[in-house]
């Protein structure tokens, strides 16, 4: 199996409603999954990535059950195959 994401429904329109990208590369890490998540839907960078390259304050992002933040973020290895979800926070009251 693949490396996959699994998008949130605020971030479907910038993948054409798709719930899950399945990446045909094989990525050695965060970092390199997210670039060729971008090429494949290049309007995501922007809602996930500051100007200057880091994941948003607001943004977090999953490797199995570890967000990246608290292993090596974007330079965090990844297996042959695994599962990163990009989870936006959502508030309200």
């Amino acid at each position: 199996m693949p490396v996959a994401f699994t998008i949130p429904g605020p971030l479907r329109p910038f993948t054409a409603d798709r719930s899950r990208v399945t990446l045909n590369g094989s990525p050695a890490t965060a970092g390199e999954a997210l670039a060729e998540l971008w090429s494949l839907h290049p309007g995501l960078k922007e809602r996930v990535l500051t100007e200057e390259g880091a994941i948003r304050p607001h943004v977090n992002i999953f490797l199995g059950a570890d967000n990246v933040r608290d292993l090596s973020g974007l330079a965090t290895p990844l297996p042959a195959s695994c599962e990163i979800a990009i989870l936006p926070a959502i508030s309200g009251g």
